[in-house]
């Protein structure tokens, strides 16, 4: 029996009532003590209660974020708000933005001002594992007791990416899911629908490919955007759970099935499914391969959708563009409707600004203006990001009016189960190896699907002797 969209919300944010205002108690710095009673005497002859008057010293904090480039202005105009409302708050705040590429905030600069002692004080932090590391290095500062001040600690559908012996060390933007954007126009002209079969999948990437057009929009400079894909078809032959046993010693890489996903994405690479030279091309020609309607099919995650809006690069798709879940393989493992979900991305804040009274209280603000029902809507209804906050039912039915964000909640609606990506599940030295190099070779003929397995299960194994 097809679940309904109150099952697909209950399971999604485990809907709960509306968020109560959090902001009532704006305790800033400087601003929370009271004057002490006057002993004895009548109201008349109290003298009347002061309060201490608040530090307007000038101070300066840094926001690391990611949210650059063209298609994450709607993400950058929300951050912005909030520092505004955070800078009317804490008398002399002025916040610095630190705009850096995802992926080099946390391989690189970020990993390297842990290690040194100075990051910036609120900063983009991946989820699982780093936060658990930086947590375990003490270099997070501890949130429970501010989420239990704000009365938000019970908000949240999911945070056990940062949460470490009990305690939470950062929080999620948004949630996503991943899956197929398919131009609806073309598919259309050709009396299709999205695929019921991985074999029906399959004809339709070659019926593209002798159409002259490029099945699948292509970009591999950076190795995480074919890795989406890859994770999930490895993820189908060798059952969803399969990555997180990696880590246990459970399973490995060199498994047969592990493997099938390797050589099915190495054939559809020989088969010409991407475009030619994608080893050479970034995340943002990715996209446009999709809107220029050069590529069919792009499989990404569903942030994507805010590019198909107005204003945005992918306008002049509006209405024309579908999503489909990769569908059961053949003799695959485990539930074959499970799609990858995340909480991953999100900010974390600096140990240090649990030191500092002002800082604390620009930290408190932050979380108080950008984690509640507000911020949780523009976030779903502007930028196509999933709420990571519990949000009443009849809000979000009410919000969700984009046919596209329609036809994904269906999608999700549809799958019975999820897994995390597998940077999410594998120490950071895999992460590196599968994304830096693997996945690379394999694309450009250097390897094999099985030596590809071979060489990642001994960095696997040296990466699991380390924790022993």
């Amino acid at each position: 029996m097809r679940k309904s969209i109150t099952m697909l919300l209950s399971l999604m944010f485990v809907t709960s009532a509306l968020l109560t205002a959090c902001g009532g108690n704006n305790n800033n710095a400087g601003n929370n003590g009271e004057a002490a009673a006057t002993n004895g005497g009548t109201a008349a002859t109290n003298a009347p209660a002061t309060e201490e008057p608040a530090n307007t010293e000038p101070f300066e904090m840094t926001i690391r974020h990611t949210q650059v480039g063209a298609d994450k202005q709607k993400r950058l105009a929300i951050l912005e708000d909030v520092v505004g409302k955070v800078q009317e708050e804490v008398p002399g705040l002025t916040f610095k933005l630190d705009g850096v590429d995802s992926d080099v905030n946390r391989k690189e600069k970020l990993r390297g001002e842990m290690a040194a002692g100075n990051p910036p004080e609120i900063f983009d932090l991946f989820g699982s594992p780093d936060s658990k590391i930086y947590a375990k290095e003490g270099k997070l500062l501890d949130l429970t007791p501010i989420l239990e001040e704000l009365g938000i600690k019970d908000k949240f559908s999911n945070l056990d990416p940062f949460t470490y012996e009990g305690k939470i060390y950062g929080l999620p933007i948004g949630g996503s899911g991943e899956g197929f954007f398919y131009n609806k126009e073309y598919y259309a002209s050709k009396g299709w629908k999205a695929p019921a079969t991985f074999a029906e999948l399959e004809q339709q990437l070659a019926d593209i490919k002798a159409d002259g057009k490029v099945p699948l929009a292509g970009a591999s400079k950076a190795g995480w955007v074919p890795l989406m894909l890859a994770n999930h078809l490895w993820s189908r032959y060798a059952g969803p759970d399969v990555t997180a046993k990696f880590a246990t010693g459970e399973a490995k890489w060199s498994d047969p099935n592990v493997v099938k996903g390797f050589a099915k994405y190495k054939e559809w690479v020989d088969k010409g499914y991407f475009k030619k030279g994608e080893l050479g091309f970034e995340y943002a020609e990715y996209t446009t391969q999709f809107t220029s309607g050069e590529a069919i099919l792009m499989y990404d995650g569903t942030w994507k959708s805010s590019v198909f809006k107005a204003g945005q690069s992918g306008e002049g798709l509006i209405g024309k563009v579908g999503f489909f879940n990769i569908p059961a393989v053949d003799g695959g493992v485990g539930d074959q409707t499970a799609l990858m979900r995340d909480v991953n991305n999100g900010y974390g804040f600096s140990a240090s600004a649990g030191e500092d009274e002002r800082q604390l209280a620009a930290v408190k603000s932050f979380i108080k203006n950008m984690y509640n029902e507000e911020m949780q809507l523009r976030g779903l209804v502007e930028d196509g990001v999933l709420p990571a906050m519990k949000l009443d039912q009849a809000v979000l039915d009410a919000n969700i009016t984009d046919d596209l964000m329609k036809e994904i909640v269906a999608v999700l609606n549809n799958s019975a189960s999820s897994f995390p990506a597998f940077d999410s599940l594998v120490q950071a030295d895999v992460t590196t190896e599968i994304s830096n190099i693997q996945i690379q070779k394999l694309i450009g003929g250097q390897t094999t699907p099985e030596k590809m397995g071979e060489e990642l299960q001994k960095v696997q194994e040296e990466a699991n002797a380390a924790v022993e």
